[in-house]
């Protein structure tokens, strides 16, 4: 018999085991790996930076490191209230993201170990294993950032913004720690799918589980044009031939907390950290993605609902946003050919009494050096906040600098 949500609870504080046994059963399940032969390690580089391989080539390490570097005025991010927009902070020079990252093949081919760490604060972000018998089948645990819609789980290096949009904040389940498995089937057809299920313990980057009943995640992607679109922005390769997705995808929590974010847990605007399962939410996307001859295209729909089931209340939140961006070079060759523009509308209406949407309007201008591995990007946005039957609007402008090596 299926163990139950509160014998589960007691398996799901401790995530190590887990980890552990998954490792030695894909490890018992792959195919051999080949003998390794003697001699020293190589040091090369790869497509993102250093490469050591083993004498067999069956252990392969490549760390990297990448820095972001930023200017904004006059907010960093984006206000929330008229009073932070009537009070900007945060402006300037700053080092937004030093990251260390790391690919381990851990022995075979089909098993793999990816870890990034935040060096200011030293926070591990992601620390996953995948085990990957093939193209079309894998099994992922760990922490990283659920699969659950493309913005977010593009890397915020793999973006044609400074930085994601303002629907970001209020939906997404961002870092969790837990299981998750990807199939897809129909391969090359009009019927291609690809589709996402994990179970998480619900309580963000650096917590498994703290006694709630734990996440639910399940994604279900369709590939009209026989190929998966990777979660990367821009089309730096000027496809000749289009390849889009179209998505719906799906998500349940019951815990303390009613948003998440790199920090881990926290709590919307209007609520409080709660008790163990406290909150209960239920939230769901549709999703469409392209790009094609220099064109992009994702877009995003969400809906999320919070309930208090200790003090009562529901309350429903809504959000969209669609980017587009283009190589100009693809259709004028008088432009630059590593030039990108790109435009971005973004809303959120958060569901509070008082409140009302927030919009952004964003045109951003891209130079790649080195593709996603060495850029400077460029954004304007107009940012809008409306409370009851006030309403504030202001400008905002950055510049960064994202580099990996």
């Amino acid at each position: 018999m299926a163990a139950s949500w509160p014998d589960a609870r007691m398996f799901m504080r401790h995530p190590v085991p887990f980890v552990v046994i998954a490792l030695i059963a894909a490890l018992a399940d792959a195919p051999a790996a080949r003998a390794e032969t003697p001699g020293a390690w190589d040091i090369g580089r790869g497509d993102k930076g250093l490469e050591f391989r083993s004498p067999g080539g069956n252990w392969i390490f490549n760390p990297w490191l990448r820095l972001q570097f930023r200017y904004s005025e006059p907010y960093s991010g984006d206000p929330l209230a008229i009073a932070e927009m009537q009070d900007p902070h945060g402006a300037g020079f700053e080092l937004k993201r030093s990251r260390l990252k790391m690919d381990v093949q851990l022995g075979t081919p089909v098993l793999t170990l990816y870890s990034e760490t935040q060096l200011e604060g030293r926070q591990q972000l992601d620390f996953r294993v995948t085990y990957q018998p093939s193209e079309d089948f894998w099994l992922r645990v760990g922490q990283w950032k659920a699969e659950y819609n493309r913005e977010r789980r593009d890397s915020s290096g793999e973006q044609q913004f400074v930085d994601r949009s303002v629907v970001t904040r209020d939906f997404t389940l961002d870092r969790q720690q837990g299981v998750m498995a990807y199939g897809r089937m129909g391969e090359g057809s009009a019927a291609d799918l690809s589709a996402w299920v994990g179970v998480f313990g619900g309580a963000g980057r650096g917590r498994f589980n703290d006694g709630g009943q734990g996440m639910q995640v399940a994604r279900l992607q369709w590939n009209p044009n026989g190929e998966v679109l990777e979660f990367s922005q821009s089309d730096l390769e000027r496809r000749p031939e289009p390849v889009g997705s179209v998505a719906i995808a799906a998500a349940r929590d019951r815990s303390r907390y009613t948003r998440f974010s790199s920090d881990g847990g926290g709590e919307l605007t209007g609520y409080e950290r709660g008790e163990v399962d406290q909150y209960e939410i239920e939230q769901y996307l549709f999703e469409t993605a392209l790009q094609w001859r220099g064109f992009s295209w994702q877009q995003e729909w969400h809906h999320k609902t919070v309930e208090d089931r200790l003090l009562g209340g529901r309350r429903t939140l809504r959000g969209l946003y669609a980017q587009a961006g283009y190589f100009p070079h693809e259709r004028w060759e008088a432009f630059p050919r590593p030039l990108e523009v790109a435009l971005r509308y973004a809303t959120v209406d958060d569901g509070l009494p008082d409140g009302g949407p927030r919009r952004e309007y964003t045109l951003a201008g891209n130079w790649y050096f080195k593709g996603h591995l060495n850029k400077i990007n460029l954004d304007v946005s107009r940012l809008e906040v409306t409370e009851g039957e006030a309403s504030e609007w202001d400008w905002r402008t950055r510049l960064q600098w994202d580099v990996s090596f």
